[in-house]
C-alpha cells in the first residue's frame, strides 16, 4: 500500500498562525453566527488613510505607474526614506542602503533569510511580536527568549543581555515602542544596550521602529542607531507607513542598514515577491514627504484612548496595567484569574484559556500573552473608538465578576 502524500514541509511543524489574525478570525466566525463580538485582536488604526496620500496613488495610477517596479523600491520612495531618516532621526543613509518591501514583516523575513545559518541564535525580548519567533524557526535559526518583566517596564536590561549573548548569537531584535507592551527605551537605556553589543561584534541589531510616531506623555522617540552611532553599520532599522499613516492595507515597509546586507535582502526579495506595488509606493512617498498633521492627530487620539483604557482597567480588581509609553496596545496582567473557575465549571489554567473565556463569555476578542512569549497577560488593541473601548471593558469586568476561586 502506498503511503499517503503529506504535501506539507516538516519545517512548518513548529510554526503557528499569527495569534492576532487567528483571534480575529475566531471573532468573525462568532459574528457570522449572529453573536455581537468586539474584536480587540488586530493592531490596526481605525482611521482612514489621509486624503493627500490616496490622491497620490490616484495620480500615479493615471500617470501609468503600473509597470513592474524595481525590486528594492522605486527611486522616489527610497529617496523619501533617506530624507525621512535625516529629517526625523538625524541618520544619514544612501538609497543603496534602503530596501522597500511588502510590509515591515517582509523586511524582517528578508533580513533573517539573508543572514541566518542553521542554529544561529536570535535574541527576542519577551514580550515580543510573535512572528519574530516563527520567522526564525522556519529559517532554521534558534530563537532565544529574554523575559522582560513588568517590574523592568518590559525592557531588556544590559545585564540580562550580556548573560544571553553566546558564540552563536546572530541578532537581537529590539521593538520600541513595543508590540504588545508599548514599552519605550530612553536614550540612556539604548546606549547601555549598545555598550554591551559593542563588546560582541558577531551580533547584529534589528531595530523594529514601526511605532516610532506613536509616543505619549510628550516623550521623544530615539532610534537605536542614532543613540549608538558606533553600531550603525551593524544595525538594520525596520519601519513602514502602516501604523503612523493608517496605511495597513497598502503593504509598504522599508529597511535601512549595511549596504551588503541590503543587497542580500533585495536578492531574497527578487525570488519571493519582486518589488512592492508601484502605486502603493507612490502613496508611501507622499506620506513621508507630505504634511504630517494627520500623524500628530492620530497620536493624540491614541494617547487619549490609552488613558481611557488604563483608567478603566485599574478599576477592575485582579487586572494590572501600567500606562504604555507608546503604540496602541494594552498588555494587561491577569495572574489573579489563573486558577479560577468559569460559571460552567471549567478551570482557567493559563492566559490562553483566559482569553478563550473572554471570547466565549464577554464576546471580546483578545490575544493571550503566551503568543508574545510572556504570561500571564493578554493584549487588547486600543486602536478603536472610545465607545467600543468602554463597551469592551464593561464586558470584561462583567465576565470576570462571574469567575470564582478554585475549590481546594
Amino acid at each position: 500500500m502506498n503511503k499517503s502524500l503529506n504535501p506539507v514541509s516538516s519545517r512548518l511543524a513548529p510554526i503557528k498562525p499569527s495569534a492576532s489574525a487567528w483571534v480575529s478570525q475566531a471573532a468573525k466566525a462568532l459574528k457570522a453566527q449572529g453573536h455581537d463580538v468586539i474584536d480587540m485582536g488586530l493592531g490596526e488604526p481605525d482611521f482612514d488613510t489621509p486624503a493627500h496620500i490616496v490622491e497620490a496613488a490616484n495620480v500615479a495610477a493615471k500617470a501609468g505607474q503600473t509597470r513592474y517596479p524595481p525590486t528594492g523600491g522605486t527611486a522616489e520612495l527610497k529617496q523619501a526614506v533617506v530624507d525621512k531618516f535625516k529629517r526625523e532621526n538625524d541618520l544619514a543613509y544612501s538609497t543603496s542602503q534602503v530596501i522597500v518591501s511588502n510590509g515591515a514583516k517582509q523586511v524582517i523575513f528578508n533580513a533573517l533569510m539573508a543572514s541566518l545559518e542553521v542554529d544561529h541564535e536570535v535574541l527576542l525580548c519577551a514580550p515580543y511580536f510573535g512572528q519574530y519567533k516563527d520567522m526564525v524557526l522556519i529559517l532554521g535559526g534558534k530563537p532565544v527568549e529574554l523575559p522582560c518583566s513588568a517590574d523592568d517596564r518590559f525592557l531588556v536590561t544590559a545585564s540580562a543581555l550580556e548573560e544571553a549573548i553566546g558564540d552563536n548569537t546572530r541578532w537581537i531584535i529590539l521593538n520600541a515602542p513595543s508590540n504588545p507592551s508599548g514599552a519605550l527605551y530612553s536614550p540612556e537605556e539604548l546606549k547601555a544596550i549598545g555598550d554591551v553589543l559593542e563588546r560582541h561584534p558577531q551580533v547584529m541589531v534589528m531595530a523594529d521602529e514601526i511605532y516610532e510616531h506613536i509616543v505619549f506623555d510628550d516623550k521623544q522617540f530615539f532610534s537605536f542607531a542614532a543613540a549608538n552611532p558606533q553600531l550603525k553599520d551593524r544595525t538594520l532599522i525596520v519601519n513602514g507607513v502602516s501604523k503612523a499613516y493608517a496605511m495597513t492595507g497598502w503593504r509598504i515597509g522599508y529597511g535601512a542598514g549595511n549596504s551588503e546586507l541590503i543587497d542580500a535582502m533585495v536578492k531574497v526579495q527578487s525570488q519571493i515577491s519582486s518589488g512592492a506595488c508601484s502605486i502603493a509606493q507612490a502613496a508611501a512617498a507622499a506620506a513621508l514627504n507630505g504634511p504630517q498633521d494627520s500623524v500628530t492627530e492620530f497620536c493624540v487620539a491614541f494617547e487619549r484612548r490609552r488613558d481611557l483604557v488604563v483608567s478603566r482597567i485599574q478599576t477592575i480588581d485582579g487586572l494590572t496595567l501600567d500606562a504604555p509609553g507608546g503604540a496602541f496596545y494594552a498588555f494587561i496582567g491577569c495572574d489573579a484569574f489563573i486558577g479560577t473557575i468559569t460559571p460552567d465549571g471549567k478551570l482557567i489554567e493559563d492566559d490562553t484559556q483566559f482569553t478563550q473565556y473572554l471570547l466565549e463569555e464577554a464576546k471580546v476578542a483578545a490575544v493571550a500573552g503566551s503568543a508574545y512569549g510572556l504570561s500571564p497577560f493578554f493584549r487588547l488593541s486600543t486602536a478603536t473608538s472610545d465607545d467600543i473601548l468602554n463597551q469592551a471593558i464593561d464586558r470584561i469586568a462583567e465576565s470576570l465578576a462571574k469567575l470564582t476561586s478554585q475549590q481546594r
